[in-house]
């Protein structure tokens, strides 16, 4: 059933959708097609692609690995501060990056907090090498885990643990048997999300792991730097972030829009 809209509503609508859609289209329009091949090997486009993908592939099976058993804690567990905990690890996703980034530097630097007796007891330096591009990442990336995690685990029917239980199933059991393959769809749209975000990771990337092209240097980086000498370049490897990014986003519309 099609429903006639609002004017006005119409109007603002069109308004918006073109004021997200003008740079994308300012993008593709400036962009020298002639001088294609050329402005990739320039903005090292290649060496930034394949760091991008290693740290952001890295990063995601991070976020799983420690976003899951966070968000069984909150959603499952009943604990003071709990209400706490939850927005200190979802605060990344409201924190200015670069804030992230300098939190980063001092607490798992060279001289930092935890990172100075890391450096000296295990001799593990983090900062401007490609494990510290991983943990910048990891740290904005995270949160989304955690988010799409607990909100399946809230959605699922505690009766089906219970019988579990019943039937005798220890909570290990329960938990791989029972409960993940319901969760899987919320992990893997949670993991999606975390991958595209640490794909497109900036200012908590440059503060704390550099800008060192072939160790630090990602996709986003390799467009700041190439922005200043290779404008044409730095288009390219824009408009490279921008097509993952609409496939990501069109790939997950039903898990965004509820269906859809």
């Amino acid at each position: 059933m099609h429903r006639r809209l609002p004017l006005p509503v119409v109007c603002l609508a069109a308004i918006g959708a073109a004021f997200v859609a003008l740079p994308v289209v300012a993008l593709i329009v400036r962009a020298p097609w002639g001088d294609l091949g050329d402005a990739l090997r320039g903005a090292g486009a290649g060496n930034a692609f394949r760091l991008s993908l290693m740290v952001s592939v890295a990063a995601t099976a991070l976020s799983v690995a420690f976003g899951v058993p966070l968000a069984w804690v909150l959603a499952r567990g009943s604990f003071p501060g709990r209400s706490v905990l939850r927005a200190v690890v979802v605060l990344p996703l409201v924190l200015p990056p670069v804030v992230g980034g300098l939190g980063l530097l001092f607490a798992l630097g060279r001289s930092g907090v935890a990172g100075r007796w890391l450096h000296e007891a295990l001799g593990i330096q983090l900062t401007f090498t490609t494990w510290g591009a991983i943990v910048a990442a990891t740290f904005v990336s995270m949160p989304l885990v955690v988010i799409a995690t607990e909100a399946g685990l809230r959605s699922i029917d505690p009766r089906y643990e219970l019988a579990a239980a019943t039937l005798g199933a220890r909570p290990s059991r329960t938990m791989w048997r029972v409960v993940m393959p319901m969760l899987a769809p919320q992990v893997a749209a949670g993991a999606v999300l975390a991958w595209a975000r640490a794909l497109g990771e900036f200012g908590a990337t440059i503060t704390f792991a550099g800008n060192l092209a072939g160790h630090t240097q990602t996709l986003p980086l390799a467009v700041y730097q190439a922005r200043q000498t290779d404008p044409g370049g730095a288009i390219f490897l824009s408009l490279i972030l921008v097509a993952i990014s609409i496939i990501v986003l069109v790939s997950m519309r039903h898990r965004l829009t509820g269906g859809r």
